[in-house]
This record gives structure tokens, sequence and C-alpha cells, in this order.
């Protein structure tokens, strides 16, 4: 990720953010004629570029439009401005937005390079830990280049390359099992839904351990969906259907991320990420709808639909992570559309039933504008995801109709049944591109989530 932030300049231009309000009382007769002939009226997101006497960019005004600032809009700004070292001044939160500087920079170019040229950077904020915001920036733009990359280059070989990268930099153990290995050691659902891939692109379970050996330290353990590429499986989807299905390895990537994040900072817990990670291709072996799957946990998995199989990975994941104890289980993963049709794709749910985790959530998301929405685990939904002829169905009945409720309350089933747990149903995707927010991969409710971990065990 090429670095936007530094820690000082001589003589950067100055970025002045201003309200609609403060912009009309400006009083500046120049640089109102200016913004007249440009449009500018401070709304938010606007830029305006300002030359001085000279014709050299003098400074930079930039709306915050009306109401509360919102640092993230600042996300658009390095996108519209030309290559020079910027300071800004205005009345906005220094950390956010350094880091709202620092992910709109961001541009995924491993197979269309930008142009290797000077690009924008702004001097870090008086108040600003830059080596903690540059972090967080760096786990971010790994999230959204492992979602960008096409499943050719990031299958489960690749995830767990990325796993190991991670574990050596923060001297984490990690542990592989991968293939016919998952059946000798306990993972009959990760391998039953992967097994019809190609030998080289084999189900695995990555797992990273850290800080384990400090057992006075809360256990946090993160689980990440890992399906490299979901086809559909014999229920195959249809070509629109497929054709973002790259990213839905999304919550692997956001488990990985986050978990880099905790231990960047050496946040005083144990942690342990697990990632399932599969191909939901189509051969001979594939499994078949009707099929019925054992699991870690014990359940067994009634097949009704091979589109559904991240519920059905994941199951033996949290199995995994219950054997931990944990204090605090935390899933990710690209679950259902059903989310989608709920919320949209820019405001991922959550489903927990801890009351206090869920008001830590919302609070530290909204102080990070990292968006994110509680759902209920509505118990009258719980029969919906049982079987006739085993525990539990992974096609929800269709009398239920709301598919990101009934999928949490499969994962419920199998979460550990030791501290508390919440589960991300998230997108990890722009669907449009709008300054700062290019179409492609992106890292949602893991700032939020980092945030709240810090307040609690920090």
């Amino acid at each position: 990720m090429h670095e936007t932030l530094i820690a000082a300049a001589e003589a950067p231009i100055p970025i002045r953010a201003l309200s609609e309000a403060d912009f009309d009382n400006l009083g500046d007769a120049r640089l109102q004629a200016l913004a007249a002939t440009h449009r500018f009226k401070a709304k938010r997101g606007e830029a305006l570029l300002v030359t001085g006497d000279d014709g050299a960019l003098a400074e930079v005004l930039f709306g915050l439009g009306k109401g509360q600032p919102d640092p993230m809009s600042l996300r658009g700004l390095p996108g519209k401005l030309p290559a020079g070292d910027y300071v800004l001044k205005g009345d906005l939160d220094p950390r956010l937005s350094a880091l709202a500087w620092a992910m709109g920079s961001y541009g995924f170019d491993r197979y269309k390079p930008r142009e290797d040229k000077p690009r924008p950077r702004l001097v870090a904020p008086e108040g600003c830990d830059l080596e903690a915001v540059t972090a967080i920036a760096h786990a971010c733009a790994l999230a959204r280049d492992m979602v960008n990359t096409p499943a050719s280059d990031m299958g489960p070989l690749q995830i767990e390359t990325v796993a190991r990268e991670i574990a050596s930099q923060y001297g984490a153990t990690i542990s592989v099992v991968t293939g016919d290995d998952l059946l000798e050691q306990g993972y009959p659902a990760v391998h039953a839904v992967g097994r019809a891939a190609a030998s080289h692109r084999a189900p695995r379970i990555v797992e990273i351990g850290w800080n384990l050996d400090k057992t006075d330290l809360p256990l946090v353990a993160l689980v990440g969906k890992g399906v490299v590429f979901d086809s559909g499986g014999l229920d195959i989807k249809p070509a629109s259907g497929m054709r973002q299905m790259k990213k839905d390895m999304g919550g692997a990537a956001h488990a990985l991320a986050l978990g880099r994040m905790v231990m960047q900072a050496r946040l005083p817990v144990r942690l342990v990420v697990l990632t399932p990670v599969v191909e939901n291709a189509i051969s001979g072996d594939a499994f078949r709808p009707g099929d019925v799957l054992s699991t870690r946990k014990g359940l067994t998995i009634e097949v009704g639909n091979t589109d559904a199989e991240g519920r059905v990975i994941l199951s033996d994941a949290l199995a995994r992570a219950s054997e931990h104890n944990p204090d605090l289980t935390i899933d990710f993963a690209t679950l259902t559309g059903a989310a989608r049709v709920a919320l949209g794709p820019e405001l991922p749910p959550f489903y927990t039933d801890d009351e206090t985790l869920a008001a830590d959530l919302a609070k530290a998301a909204k102080a990070e504008i990292d968006p994110i929405w509680r759902m209920p685990l509505w118990p009258g939904y719980r029969d919906a995801v049982d079987s006739d002829i085993a525990d539990v169905r992974n096609d929800s009945a269709e009398w239920a109709q709301a598919g990101s409720v009934t999928a949490a309350l499969f994962l419920q089933r199998f979460a550990p049944e030791t501290g508390s747990w919440v589960h991300f149903d998230i997108f990890a995707w722009n669907p449009r591109a709008r300054p700062g927010w290019p179409a492609g991969g992106e890292a949602q409710a893991i700032r939020g989530v980092f945030a709240m971990l810090k307040k609690r065990y920090g």
C-alpha cells in the first residue's frame, strides 16, 4: 500500500475544512467569486482548488456540508488532488480524518497498475497516532486486496499463505488441516463442501493462535467464512449470481485483517483466528441436495441447498472455537443475499443475544463511522432450521422468509456456549463507485469491532 500519511512536511498545502455555514460567513470576496465560478458551496465532499498569484496551488477548500461533520467524507479527497503534501485545517477528528485519507487513497492495481507517480500525502494531524492509524489502514487494505483478487489467484492455498505471513509477523502459531485429513481430525462439514474442488485447491481449516500461553488473559475467537469461489454447487448459480463470487471469502479476509489489528496493537487478550477455506465446486464427488452431513459438534445437517454452504463450513469452525472456551466469539461471513435485501450493501447486520455486547458494538461502530445494524435472533423462527431427518437443515423453511435471521439462528446452534457470540453478515463489496469508495472490495465492521475490543480489553 502506497504511504499517503506522513509525520511532517516542508510547507504543506493547507486544506481548509468548512461547513456550509462556515463558507457563507467566510467574508473573502475573491474566494466567493472563485467558488461561484466552480459552483462550490461547501457541500459534503466538495473540493475547491485555490491557486496563488504565481498560479501554483495555494490551498484547498473542502466542504463538510450541513450538520455534524463527517471525517469519513475525506475518503473522497485524495482522488481530487494533485501530488503534493497537504495539512488539514478545521474542526475534524484528527485520527478519523487521517484514517479516512488513508482509506480513500486505496486502489487495487494488481492487474492494471496505476501510474508510478507521486500522489497526494497528508501530514498526520496533531493528536493522531500515525503508527496506529497506518496499521488499521493497512489491515483494511489487506481485506480489500484479498476480496478483489480473483479466485484463480486467491484460492485456499493463497489464503493459507496470507495467514502464515500474519502469524510469522506477530509470533503466532498456525496449524492447517487439509484435504482428507479433515475427516481424520474432525472437520467433516468443511471436507464435504470442499471435496469437489481440484486437488491443488483442496479444502482446509486454518487456525492461528496468539498469546495462548498467557492463560490469565481473556480469549477472543475470530471466525471467517472462506469460500474462495461459490458456483452454488449442484444447485448451481446463474451466471449473474456467480459474477462476484470471488468475494465469498470476504469473511476470512475480515477475520484475518481484524486479527492482524489485534496483534499489531498487542491487545491484552489471547487470540484464535479460524478460517475454514473451500471452493464450492462441481464434480462427481460434490455434496448433494438431500445429503446428511456430520459436523464437528456432533449435530447432523440435512442439505436442502448446496448454495447455502457457508453456514455448513462455519459449523465446524464455530465448534472448534468452542473448544477454546472463548470469552468472546466473533464471526464474519458473506452469508446471505437476504441481508442485502433487508439493509442494502452499505449496512451489514449483526446478531447477538448479549445486550451489553450489542450496545458496545453499536456505540463503537458509530464513533468509528463504520456502520452496522443489529438484527434480531428471533426465537419464533428457530424451528425453521429444524429438519425431519437430521438435527438441522441448511436451507430454512420457506415460511420463515427472513433468510439472514434464519442463517444466524443456524449458526447459533454451533456457536460456543461459553462467553458471548456475535455474527456479522457482511457484503464486503462496493457495488457502485464513488469518490473514496471504488467499486470492489470493502472492509466492513472490523474498525468498529476493533474499537470495541480496545475499549473492552485494552
